[in-house]
Parts: structure tokens; sequence; C-alpha cells
């Protein structure tokens, strides 16, 4: 790497990770730096970092995943800058558990050691919105679903798949979404933490490239009322190390699923509620999960049907590597080491306690009346962040991923969120009680 390095005439290295609440976070050093960096690891003051070490162990060191190297497009100016993910070290040399990269890999290998390899393909949502001054949530654009992007979203994105080729992320697709100004950019299948490494990559590329055609781009879930929510659709699946099979498939099966693929959708569904804690992790991700759009409310699972949690995707026949499945809750506002790293975990438990999933439903449940949902005992996801944290308080399974210390430490970050947002006064308020009253 240090001959890489040189050869490519680096100066500076932008060292990179993810806080605990999703947010990537630099620490910037000369390129003569590195060895050390590589060998000793950087210091940082965890302490300052939103969820990280407390004041009395607050010293940390990034110590660089030299397979993450890549030079920054962007920066070249008074030299080049190369960008490298980090993981996290105690003073002591031992990893430090509450990174959340250490999270996902330390499941990463307990499912190794049971055979599998966990893959993951997420489908990123984002906005994009004009910095005129008149409002934060001006869209670029006015298209919808699929639309023709129009010039200047054009030049966007495609200077961000160029950025993203850059990293070493092959883009495989790049559509107008549903809202005006509405974006999807998706990269290929593969393993859980080169995913995790490439999200936090494309979401840092996003927010850049936007900045430099001065426009703001937002991973927000819900940034406008009556708009389409960003989501992070998430499509899984397990394959086995050795023979490279993919594990979730069966041809024999009603949708072409494994008793393994059936086991592990049964254990999402099952610690779903204190999941969607860490995979909908703010107040403002529970105004995207409502009925009248196509991101889910009620937990179910299906094929054709969108309006379920969890979809299984038709694929080509022949093509049995594609087998997957979808949770369409997450959004991009979630730390996407610690989101793979609960919904492994709860799929693993499926698996090992052979648990089944309910009977799939077809049917568009948003038709469905109170008396048929309770009928065909369809249950809801929480309707917001205060019920996520109280559902995670009683799941042990997802507590245990999080480890003691983190779990403590995001209920505490999340719990404050929420009782900040308690005391907000809204203009919705104003407008509808000011007068009245």
């Amino acid at each position: 790497m240090l001959e890489k390095v040189k050869k490519d005439n680096v100066e500076f290295i932008s060292l990179q990770f993810f806080d605990l609440v999703g947010v990537p976070k630099e620490v910037v050093i000369p390129s003569e730096e590195l060895n050390d960096a590589i060998t000793n690891g950087i210091w940082f003051d965890g302490s300052s970092i939103e969820g990280f070490a407390r004041i009395h162990e607050s010293d940390l060191f990034l110590k660089p995943d030299i397979s993450t190297y890549s030079l920054v497009p962007w920066l070249k100016e008074n030299g080049k800058t190369a960008r490298v993910i980090c993981d996290i070290y105690k003073s002591d040399g031992e990893p430090f558990r509450d990174d959340p990269r250490y999270i996902l890999k330390n499941i990463i290998n307990e499912t190794r050691k049971k055979g599998y390899q966990f893959n993951v393909g997420p489908e990123l949502e984002f906005y994009l919105f004009r910095q005129d001054g008149t409002s934060k949530t001006n869209p670029i654009d006015s298209g919808s679903y699929f639309d023709l992007t129009s010039y200047e979203g054009y030049k966007v994105i495609k200077e961000i798949i160029n950025a993203l080729r850059s990293f070493g992320i092959n883009v495989e697709t790049s559509h107008h979404e549903v809202g005006k100004g509405q974006y999807e950019i998706d990269f290929n299948y593969g393993l859980a933490l080169e995913t995790a490494d490439k999200l936090l990559t494309l979401k840092y590329t996003i927010k850049k490239i936007a900045q430099m055609y001065d426009l703001r781009a937002t991973f927000m879930p819900k940034p406008i009322k009556g708009f389409a929510g960003s989501g992070m659709h998430t499509h899984q699946s397990l394959f086995d190390i050795k023979t490279g099979k993919n594990l979730f498939y069966d041809g024999n099966n009603r949708y072409r699923l494994s008793k393994i693929a059936n086991n592990f959708i049964a254990g999402q569904l099952k610690h779903i509620k204190a999941m969607c804690a860490i995979l909908c992790p703010t107040v403002n991700s529970y105004k995207r999960l409502v009925t009248g759009y196509e991101a889910p409310v009620y937990i179910t699972w299906a094929s054709m049907n969108r309006t379920t949690l969890i979809r299984i995707p038709n694929w080509f026949k022949q093509k049995t590597i594609s087998a997957r499945m979808e949770l369409r809750c997450p959004d991009p506002t979630c730390n996407p080491y610690l989101a793979f790293a609960v919904m492994l975990k709860a799929g693993l438990e499926g698996i090992d306690k052979k648990l089944q999933p309910p009977e799939p439903i077809e049917e568009n449940i948003f038709e469905f009346d109170p008396r048929s949902l309770v009928k065909r005992n369809i249950d809801t996801l929480p309707t917001s962040l205060s019920d996520a944290l109280n559902e995670l308080k009683k799941d042990k399974i997802v507590q245990g991923t999080l480890g003691k210390h983190l779990y403590e430490k995001y209920i505490k970050i999340k719990t404050q969120e929420v009782n900040e947002y308690k005391q907000q006064v809204t203009s919705w308020e104003i407008d509808r009680y000011l007068d009245v009253f």
C-alpha cells in the first residue's frame, strides 16, 4: 500500500469511519504518517464521537483497512488525497468492541463458522434539493418514477457514478424515483462488510458531488410532506462457503425458497419490531412508514405484493444464484454495519431454532379493514421511534448483537432524541390550534 501511495503521488490520507448513529467521520493525515497509522494507529478522542467511549476511556486509535484504499477523485489540488476505511482499536491493541464495523465483523465470523456467507444488496434512495435560499427542500426537478432525468440531474448522477468508479464501486443501475428530485443508486450485490463500506462511500460521494453543484443531498426518510419517503430496501441471501451454492434456493418450493430461507425470514419477522430501532433509527423514519405509500406497515411477507414487509423478488429460472429476500423497512439514516448485523443475527436465530414464517399474504394489505387484520393475525411495525426503542428493550437477541455498552448508549442517545422532539412546537400545530382555541 505504501508503494501504491507513492506511485499515485498521494499527499494526504482521509481515514474514515462511522459513528454510532451512522454519520461518516474522518481524520486527515499527511501520507508520510500512513506507515505509523497502519502499524500503531492514529489517536483520536473517542468521547467526542456520538456513542463511542466514555471520558475515562476516550483514547482510541484508527487503523486503516488497506483493502479499502482508493483515490478521492475530486481532491486533486495541492496534492492527491486517498481514502481508507478504518477499524477502531483501544490503547492496549485490542479491537474497540463498540465499533459498529467490529460488531458486523464479529457476527460475520460467527456466521462463517456455521458455513454461511451473508450477501446483501441495498437500494439507496435520496433527494437532491436546490440551495437557492427560498427553501431547504426545493427539488432539483419535477420528475417521477423512472422518468427521464433532467439535464441538471443527469449531470449530477453521471458525476456521482464516475466518482464511485474511482472508489472501485460498480453502479448497476440508477434512476429517478417516485418523488420530485428523488433518485436511487444501486451497486453490485455482495459480502455484507464490503457492502457496508460501499454504503459509507456512496453517501460520502453523493453529499460531496451535490455540494459541488450547489445542491443539497439528503438521505432523510421523509423530507417533504406528501412526497414519497426514501428507503433502503435490502436484499439478503446466504451462500455455502465451500461450494458457493445459494442456500436460499429450492426449485421445488412455491417461491423457490429453501427451508433455510424460510427459517431466516421467520427469524427476521420475529425480531423486526426491535430491529426497527436500528433499521429506522430517527423520529422522522416513522413518517415514512405509513399507509398510502409503498413503505411497509404490516409484518407480513409475500412474493409479488409490494405492501409487505418482506418481499421475495422473482428471478430468471436459470439464475438460482439470485434467490433472495428483500427487507423493505430500513431507511438510509441507519448505520449499515449495525443494520446488517441485526438482520443477520435475527435470521440466524430463525435457522438455529427452525422457526417457520406465517402464511404469505399476496393481497393488498392496505385495503384490509381492521377486522380482517385481526382475523389473519397481522401485526404492525412500531409507529414511532419511542415504540421501537421499547421493543428493543425487550429483545435479548438484538441487544446481544449490539453488546451491553453500545446497547445502553444507543438507548440513551435515541431516548434523548425522542424527548427533544416531544418538546418541539411545529408549524402544523400553530396552524391548527393557535386561532381555534
